[in-house]
């Protein structure tokens, strides 16, 4: 593979004449964190003590986290190797630069074609893209139809087995193939197609355990969509190998779905417009099949899901991507068969046809509104996979804001902090200090709106160890304990909240918003006062209600 090389806004050769606003306030985070230039070396194949999360300098009682810059990415994009899509390879690679993106995944969807003929094709396209255009990070994955559940992505760092493992891995564990997921023969035998994704992750690990692939990550997709992913199956994939299932989606793609006029009456943004099937979780109530602020009801309840799992002691990441097929206002349609062909003899739709007139479409492009930045010290796969695996994550709607960093210290500590996926040790009683450092946006975003962060959420949820019931959705001792009102302010600026550890371990996560829609969390005022909504159906247009949310740091303290 071609040397990598640092994309525009990290190079210090490329003149600040020659970048836009945001690539301006990204160096300048490069150059606050004192990374610029040298210091903000290329990963390349290999990984450094610091892009390792063992290494982060944080982990212990204490310490201090390194200083982080963050590439904003996508894992969760589709090209004509999916038979569902539409885009060339090279369109989606253009739109992501387009955007802003530094990294992306192509996960396309499980299929006998694609197993067959489809992963070579398109890995062929994804080496010369990486020897071609260095400066992006290109990953190839698989959309991994989950046995008995929804889909994930699965991706493993570049070398020379990362399309035999995928498609390996497809023909041996994926669930439409094997005729085990919803709608199939054979998706009555629950308990069998549990153990089989189960066996999926472990055979996953061993890979990456015995070197045959650098690294190897999974994250589900859309959760909530169809109701099918039971608290205990995400519990059971997290626990079947260490560091190899790390999260899921915050929210889902489809974010142009509910532009009102647009797709239909009854649309809900992430085409969460399904009800319970005979394969769903009957302990999910019927509010969970729609999406709030955008979000999946998983990670938009306060003292929901995603915050009865980190109630564990556990970190289990969120992401936010494009899942693009099909894009909002696109005039493109999918080309036309030649006689004899089809996705199973091929692995490929034909080239997409530009018709001039909108096509239906629920996506934005890659990085257009929907992001995921992850923190790093390094430039280069690993170093995101890194990053990703270590909990460096926090995501934006809409470009709401151009940066974040979040730190918690003990008051007077004068290092930087452990910041998000990274523990604090601390004593009963111990004063901290959490600060977060905003950056906003500084240039219209795609819509040519300039978004303004109005308040920042500060929850706190209690960790109690392990769930003993591995279906419960619920977090009790979880709620927003402060809010900052930033309304008008604009630029960096820091918000410094003091907190006093109590007498048991908890967790720290943040959410804020433009403040455009918002009321009553789904679990009420005293949990909630002001959370995400769900729109009317039809009629939720993105740009108009945007969120960030941030991984968690935990905070252990000692004796507890």
């Amino acid at each position: 593979m071609t040397d990598q090389q640092l994309p525009d806004w990290a190079d210090p050769s490329v003149s600040p004449a020659d970048l836009d606003a945001q690539g301006m306030s990204r160096r300048g985070l490069l150059r606050r964190a004192g990374l610029f230039g040298a210091a903000f070396a290329l990963g390349g194949a290999a990984t450094s003590a610091a892009a390792t999360p063992a290494a982060a300098a944080g982990r212990g009682p204490g310490g201090n986290d390194p200083h982080l810059a963050y590439l904003v990415g996508d894992h969760h994009v589709h090209s004509v190797y999916s038979h569902d899509a539409k885009y060339t390879f090279s369109q989606q690679v253009r739109a992501a630069a387009q955007y802003g993106l530094d990294w992306l995944v192509f996960n396309e969807h499980s299929n006998f074609g694609h197993a067959h003929y489809g992963a070579a094709l398109e890995h062929q396209e994804i080496l010369r893209a990486r020897a071609e255009n260095p400066r992006q990070l290109i990953f190839q994955g698989l959309e991994w139809y989950i046995p008995a559940a929804e889909h994930a992505t699965v991706f493993a760092a570049p070398g020379p087995h990362e399309v035999d493992l995928l498609t390996q891995f497809e023909l041996a564990y994926d669930g439409k193939l094997l005729g085990y997921t919803e709608g199939a023969a054979g998706a009555a035998d629950t308990a069998r197609n549990e153990a089989h994704a189960v066996k999926a992750v472990q055979w996953l690990a061993e890979q990456r355990r015995t070197g045959y692939v650098d690294d190897v990550l999974v994250l589900a997709n859309h959760p909530l969509r169809l109701g099918i992913d039971s608290p205990h199956e995400v519990r059971n994939w997290r626990d079947a190998a260490n560091g190899i299932v790390i999260g899921m989606e915050g929210a889902p793609g489809a974010q142009g779905a509910a532009i009102p006029g647009w797709r239909g009456a009854n649309s809900i943004r992430g085409e969460y417009e399904n009800k319970p099937s005979a394969q769903s979780w009957s302990g999910y109530p019927a509010d969970a099949y729609q999406t709030y602020g955008g979000f999946d009801w998983a990670t938009a309840t306060v003292g929901g899901l995603w915050d009865s799992m980190l109630a564990e002691g556990r970190l289990f990441s969120i992401t936010s991507n494009s899942d693009n097929h099909r894009t909002v206002f696109d005039t493109w349609k999918n080309g036309d068969w030649q006689p004899g062909q089809n996705f199973d003899n091929t692995g490929k739709v034909p080239d997409p046809v530009n018709t001039g007139t909108p096509q239906p479409g629920s996506d934005f492009w890659p990085g257009q509104f929907s992001r995921t930045h992850v923190g790093v010290t390094r430039y280069g796969y690993r170093a995101v996979m890194a990053g990703l695996r270590a909990g460096r994550v926090w995501v934006d709607h809409g470009h709401l804001l151009d940066g974040l960093d979040v730190r918690v210290q003990r008051e007077g500590d004068h290092g930087r902090g452990v910041t998000l996926g990274g523990r604090l040790c601390v004593r009963r009683g111990e004063r901290l200090t959490l600060s977060v450092t905003v950056t906003t946006a500084s240039r219209p975003n795609p819509q040519g709106i300039l978004p303004r962060l109005a308040h920042v959420d500060v929850i706190r949820g209690a960790v109690r160890g392990p769930a003993a019931d591995r279906d419960t959705w619920r977090a009790p001792d979880t709620r927003v304990v402060h809010t900052a009102d930033v309304t008008g302010r604009t630029g960096t600026y820091t918000l410094r909240i003091p907190l006093t550890a109590g007498d048991e371990s908890f967790y720290l996560r943040l959410r804020g918003s433009d403040g455009n829609r918002q009321g009553t969390g789904y679990l009420g005022a005293a949990v909630d006062p002001h959370g995400p909504i769900a729109h009317e159906p039809g009629n939720g247009d993105p740009w108009a209600d945007t969120w960030f949310y941030a991984n968690p740091v935990f905070v252990d303290v000692a004796g507890a």
